[in-house]
């Protein structure tokens, strides 16, 4: 477990969120939205910050649009710990 990551989704309700809906498997940007009640700017603001740490990965690099996002191995350990 990498405490700072963990440390990191723990700082921000909106964070926790994202990692808590991917959880149940990879979404798009729009779907993590609806679910969580989120701005769809904010979910895609934070899942930018969320990628660039390793804790999710788009699995559809090469779309312009629709998206999926999906857990690291990391992120997947993380959803664990905030669910437990």
């Amino acid at each position: 477990m990498d405490w700072r990551k963990y440390g990191y989704v723990l700082s921000s309700t909106y964070r926790q969120k994202i990692v808590h809906c991917l959880k149940e498997g990879p979404k798009t940007p729009k779907q993590i939205s609806l679910k969580s009640r989120l701005h769809l700017s904010h979910v895609s603001s934070n899942l930018k910050d969320l990628a660039n740490r390793d804790i999710v990965k788009c699995l559809t690099p090469d779309l312009r649009k629709g998206k999926i996002y999906g857990l690291t191995k990391d992120g997947e350990e993380i959803a664990d710990k905030i669910e437990g």
